[in-house]
């Protein structure tokens, strides 16, 4: 391997110890208590349509996904079940927050609900 097409970054014990995990694509609001309860506090939630695609722009579009992870990280260290609760604890916050409500709105009737077109040889 030359370098000439990769970037081969090591680090001082040969692994990749210390990297934190990723959620990206696809990703809004309504995502958030899962995502929470899934990575945690140490982790990087790339929003890219799910911030940009707030209908009052970019700036509330991170408030909005501000509001949310703040919201269920409060409610997890509170000892609520993010998994069962994670839609109420989304609308609770969004009474008082303008930018999340209006989020919560644009995104409410995404699903991804549809079946495999490529399935498992038997």
């Amino acid at each position: 391997m030359s370098g000439g097409d990769h970037i081969h970054a090591s680090t001082v014990v040969g692994k990749l110890e210390g990297v934190l995990p990723v959620a990206s694509g696809g990703i809004h609001v309504w995502h958030m208590p899962a995502l929470t309860e899934i990575f945690g506090d140490d982790s990087v939630l790339q929003f890219g349509g799910g911030t940009l695609g707030h209908p009052w722009g970019n700036a509330p579009g991170a408030v909005a996904n501000r509001v949310a992870l703040e919201a269920c990280v409060k409610a997890r260290n509170e000892g609520r079940d993010l998994a069962l609760e994670g839609n109420d604890i989304i609308c609770e916050a969004s009474k008082w927050s303008p930018e999340l409500a209006a989020a919560c709105e644009v995104w409410k009737e995404i699903v991804f609900n549809f079946v495999a077109v490529d399935v498992l040889d038997k």
